[in-house]
């Protein structure tokens, strides 16, 4: 993609920004996700607040660790110059509670002026599903996971 995906977006910077954040997250490799925001980012995920690479890279990797086969799928809310909203969905199993879960979540980003996120804030609700239940299989691309029709009910 020759496109630089910085601010000011426009619906299809801001669209292919979520779906490359997707695909980042979709690898789970904390040590690369982190380079997707500034030095000095700040997050709130849930009820955790964290500040810098430091802090986000221990949250990922123990994230990650905990929920296995996990697999997401963003879609753009709304944008303006430099903010994305996004709504995801992600399943995963989670190794403590030897379960799977669903979470339906919402997330705002600020940018800064070098196109890496700022600010990260995210509201997530998981809800326990059955393993017949899931949406995503283990071995979907990122095409494969947009494929997946996912009815009004659940937007």
């Amino acid at each position: 993609m020759s496109q630089q995906l910085i601010p000011p977006f426009d619906r299809d910077t801001a669209q292919k920004k979520v779906k490359l954040a997707q695909a980042l997250w979709n690898r789970q490799t904390p040590e690369k996700v982190v380079l997707a925001y500034t030095e000095d980012s700040i997050w709130r995920n849930r009820d955790q607040f964290l500040a810098g690479h430091d802090e986000i890279k221990l949250f990922l990797t123990k994230k990650w660790q905990r929920e296995t086969r996990y697999k997401l799928r963003k879609e753009l809310f709304a944008f303006t110059e430099n903010k994305i909203a996004v709504q995801f969905w992600y399943e995963y199993y989670d190794e403590e509670k030897k379960s799977w879960f669903r979470c339906y979540g919402l997330e705002d980003w600020t940018f800064a002026e070098d196109g890496r996120m700022r600010k990260r804030q995210m509201s997530g609700n998981d809800v326990q599903i059955k393993e017949t239940e899931r949406w995503f299989d283990d071995d979907f691309t990122d095409e494969q996971v947009d494929s997946v029709n996912i009815t009004e009910k659940h937007w």
